[in-house]
């Protein structure tokens, strides 16, 4: 979140004041976009009893979220592992497939299918809480009215809120340099459309996007090469999940390019060509841009409501999401980091909360951001919550660490995962969890139970003095606990 000018930020008593009468306007919120943070600050605002109406574009109900981003992309993650056989070549050997001629078709019949059904929950959970769903496109008129247009001519309505949430969204960055078809050489959005799966691609950008199709199309036998300008990858993450991740990238065949920038592409029947700055040349079939995401700002005209959005369309807020208009709120990717589905559904929640004057007790608890979980779902899955390591040593924050193998737990040599870890960052005087990582199967599911410990206080002792079901996954937080405090102890003999 970034703050707000100290000049124009209201008090928080400000959220709960009205300057016109409601019943001069035709909803008490007006949340435009219904991606996951649209979603939760309407119906939270519903719930509340008041009026809301959500504005949407014809066809993307749910937001870039259910339509072209984290839905259909997981999904096709999903479809991948099950069609290639790949999570069960540790037990059948490295030729194992389910399908020998896997087909886009076969891919995305899933993915349609599961848009579909998401598409009918997210319109029941409006309907059921009585929030008014505005087919177009919604544009600002002035700081409490939206234009709403529709996709048929003269289908357009004016609509007046007495509060506001931005939940636009983000779309795939262009680079103005690059040519982009749709066909040869496509962003994050348009690898969906794509109709045949290619032999050979390059990936530009290994952010998070970039990581998991890369290792998606690695997975389908596609050659990939990620060109990436920075000298690391998901530099954010634990440092040796990183480089276990690409240790198992490259088993897959994908070459890395660290420290190359893209000079051009070139693109003939035949495929294409991506020129690198430093004079290598990379022929292959298709490219994908994953060069960061533009939030959607301009096309809702964010200036005539007295707002502002910095050269890549997002939104500056203050910690209870309002906006310099203090009646109009921004929440989700529009805003930027984390940019996370899940992150964005509380920032919805808490965004609706907020402008109705009701705040939820958070003393107890560790804040929702210091424990927020990071899920990345590449082949295989990475996921965290807290510090890692050199954060921590960059803080001068001492810590143990505790390690668990899944090739050491008997559920691990069932489900043939013989690389996946866990990792406990532990505080020795404290004991307290100071972060969790986890790399492998099912590593976004069980990262839960490190950050329920750690958003309840909890310690390791707890997980030392657990009995967990077996023969599971989540053994490995009882051995890595074990680990953690055996060093721990050790160390307390010296003291």
């Amino acid at each position: 979140m970034h703050p707000v000018d100290p000049a124009t930020d209201p008090s928080p008593d400000d959220a709960a004041e009205e300057t016109v009468p409601s019943a001069r306007r035709d909803y008490d919120l007006l949340v435009l976009g219904s991606g996951p943070g649209g979603q939760k600050a309407a119906i939270a605002a519903a719930k509340l009893g008041k009026r809301v109406a959500v504005v949407e574009r014809r066809g993307m109900v749910g937001g870039v979220c259910t339509q072209t981003g984290t839905i259909p992309s997981k999904t096709l993650r999903e479809a991948v592992l099950y069609l290639t056989g790949y999570a069960m070549r540790g037990l059948y050997g490295e030729s194992y497939r389910v399908k020998q001629d896997i087909t886009v078709q076969d891919l995305l019949a899933r993915t349609h299918f599961v848009i579909g059904r998401e598409v009918e929950v997210i319109r029941a959970q409006l309907q059921r809480n009585r929030v008014d769903l505005l087919s177009g496109e919604g544009r600002f008129v002035d700081e409490h009215t939206v234009e709403v247009v529709g996709e048929r001519r003269g289908e357009h309505q004016a609509v007046t809120a007495d509060r506001i949430v931005v939940a636009t969204g983000t779309r795939p960055a262009r680079p103005p340099e690059v040519e982009f078809d749709d066909r040869r050489v496509v962003d994050s959005d348009g690898i969906l459309a794509m109709d045949t799966i290619p032999a050979s691609m390059v990936v530009v950008g290994a952010g998070v996007i970039g990581i998991e199709y890369a290792s998606m199309f690695a997975a389908l036998g596609t050659r990939v090469t990620v060109v990436e300008k920075r000298p690391q990858m998901l530099d954010f993450c634990d440092a040796e999940v990183v480089e276990s991740l690409k240790f198992h990238l490259r088993d897959l065949a994908v070459t890395f390019r660290f420290g190359e920038e893209v000079a051009g592409v070139s693109v003939s029947d035949r495929g294409t060509v991506t020129r690198l700055a430093s004079g290598k040349k990379i022929p292959a079939e298709t490219v994908m841009y994953s060069a960061g995401r533009q939030g959607v700002t301009d096309e809702i005209r964010v200036e005539r409501a007295g707002l502002e959005a910095d050269a890549r369309g997002r939104i500056k807020v203050d910690e209870h999401y309002r906006t310099a208009v203090p009646h109009i709120y921004a929440v989700g990717d529009v805003i930027g980091f984390p940019a996370l589905a899940a992150t964005s559904m509380e920032q919805g929640r808490q965004a609706a909360y907020h402008a109705f004057g009701e705040h939820p007790k958070e003393a107890g608890r560790a804040s929702m951001t210091d424990v927020s979980p990071y899920g990345i779902y590449t082949i295989p899955e990475v996921s965290y919550c807290g510090a890692t390591e050199a954060e921590l040593t960059e803080k001068s924050v001492p810590y143990e660490v505790g390690i668990s193998r899944y090739r050491e737990l008997a559920r691990g040599q069932i489900v043939g995962d013989n690389y996946g870890m866990l990792k406990l960052l532990v505080s020795p005087e404290t004991h307290a969890l100071l972060g969790v990582h986890v790399f492998g199967t099912s590593a976004t599911e069980l990262v839960h139970i490190g950050q329920a410990i750690m958003g309840c206080g909890g310690t390791v002792d707890y997980l030392v003095d657990a009995v967990l079901n077996y023969p599971t996954l989540s053994e490995a937080y009882k051995v890595a606990a074990l680990d953690a405090t055996n060093k721990i102890r050790a160390l307390e003999q010296f003291a």
